[in-house]
């Protein structure tokens, strides 16, 4: 068994009613795609095969209001990253985990959503 993993960033705008006015941050994303070793290249997953589907997510996030999305009425970091294996998993089986995370390295908050054991 081998994991691999893509990686993407996006910036957003948000609110988190009662808890939080509008602000924004920048979002750390990081797809994990585990299975067993391809006999050449020894990845669990083609990351060129897969970035072009990680990246028209990360379009859709990017320098947005989240709330506005279909999907992310509530856009909470663990609601988000429901919201990207939703779009992700069903193309690419391979996909194990998905974390999201915000706040500076060292002071950063996240989450992470996986498939059932």
């Amino acid at each position: 068994m081998v994991e691999t993993y893509k990686e993407f960033t996006f910036e957003a705008a948000h609110q988190l009613q009662p808890f939080s006015g509008l602000h924004g941050h920048t979002f750390r994303v990081r797809v994990h795609f585990k299975g067993s070793p391809d006999a050449v290249f020894g990845w669990p997953a083609n990351l060129y095969e897969v970035e072009p589907r990680i990246s028209s997510v990360q379009k859709v996030l990017d320098h947005t209001y989240l709330n506005d999305i279909d999907g992310l009425a509530v856009p909470s970091l663990e609601n988000i990253a429901k919201w990207i294996w939703e779009k992700l998993a069903p193309h690419s089986p391979q996909i194990d985990r998905i974390t999201v995370s915000r706040g500076p390295d060292g002071q950063a908050e996240g989450c992470t959503y996986s498939r059932s054991p």
